[in-house]
């Protein structure tokens, strides 16, 4: 197939625009700056880059129409919601004008679901309080729209350079020599890695008809403190000195919203994907990944 990804210079997105090229896609990536390092690290991986911005529909419509599916990796953090309802209605308009439909994979996450006190899976409600809701709310608006389409929930993602993950956040406060914790430190969390992030949106449009409508959780089997993470992590940076602690209000609005347990049942994404983590975990190959992000790091 032809697909578009939106997103393709980010973490997820370009992870998984890789592993859909070497699947042997044609994939189109879109981008801010086509001549940015990371869109001609995208060309090194045969993904052609497509100048746009996700808030501006008029800048990839031409590439949506020639796509045969589209995966949404993005998040317009200027106005999130009304960047992923102007999505919706580009896709509506073009197989309206075009009378095909595009398969659309549509990535959410985990924090906006409500406190139950145990893991989450897929019927686990969302919460109208968080302000995360948002993203539920455009998962709600995507059921409604009709579109053809699959809503992946990734649980928290590690793993190759790292870019705007927990632990690269925690890879750079051990070179600075200020690593924070923030909020409970009892907290656990379930992890994903990017590797096998991708892999289930390669799965899904090997046979996206068959997954139609349909909201997998993603995350592997551990389930380990938050403060045992980030004390793994700086250990692999060398860092051997001491974290400061501060409250989750202190750590902004993301930390806020995941001050708790944040643990993923993704029982339906291995029986009805075949899905399997394949990595080791978080904890289990921590040098690796700081080497990883170490080498991923802009060079003097």
């Amino acid at each position: 197939m032809k697909i578009l990804v939106l997103g393709a210079t980010g973490y997820a997105g370009f992870h998984i625009s890789r592993a859909l090229r070497q699947e042997g896609h044609t994939v189109l990536g879109l981008t801010r700056d086509a001549t940015s390092t990371r869109s001609r690290e995208l060309l090194v991986e045969e993904v052609r880059p497509v100048e746009g911005l996700m808030s501006a529909p008029e800048t990839y419509r031409a590439a949506l129409e020639e796509a045969d599916a589209v995966i949404c990796a993005a998040l317009d953090m200027n106005d999130p919601l009304g960047s992923d309802r102007l999505l919706f209605r580009t896709l509506r308009e073009a197989q309206e004008r075009t009378g095909r439909s595009r398969h659309l994979v549509f990535t959410t996450g985990i924090t906006f679901l409500t406190t139950t006190g145990g893991v989450w899976d897929e019927k686990t409600p969302a919460d109208p309080g968080n302000p995360l809701h948002l993203r539920a709310r455009a998962e709600q608006d995507l059921a409604d729209s009709g579109l053809p389409h699959t809503v992946l929930r990734p649980s928290f993602i590690y793993g190759g350079s790292g870019r705007s993950s927990k632990s690269a956040q925690w890879f750079a406060a051990a070179r600075k020599g200020e690593p924070v914790f923030y909020g409970d430190t009892t907290k656990r969390y379930t992890w994903v890695h990017v590797d096998d992030l991708a892999a289930a949106y390669v799965t899904v449009l090997r046979r996206p008809e068959a997954f139609d409508g349909e909201v997998f959780m993603l995350g592997d089997e551990h389930q380990p403190t938050l403060l045992s993470v980030q004390q793994a992590c700086l250990n692999a940076a060398g860092y051997s000195g001491d974290i400061s602690f501060e409250s989750a209000d202190m750590g902004g609005i993301l930390e806020s919203c995941a001050d708790r347990d944040e643990l993923v049942d993704s029982a339906k994404a291995r029986t009805a994907l075949g899905w399997q983590p394949r990595h080791p975990g978080i904890l289990e190959d921590t040098l690796t990944y700081y080497a990883a992000w170490d080498r991923a790091q802009p060079q003097n």
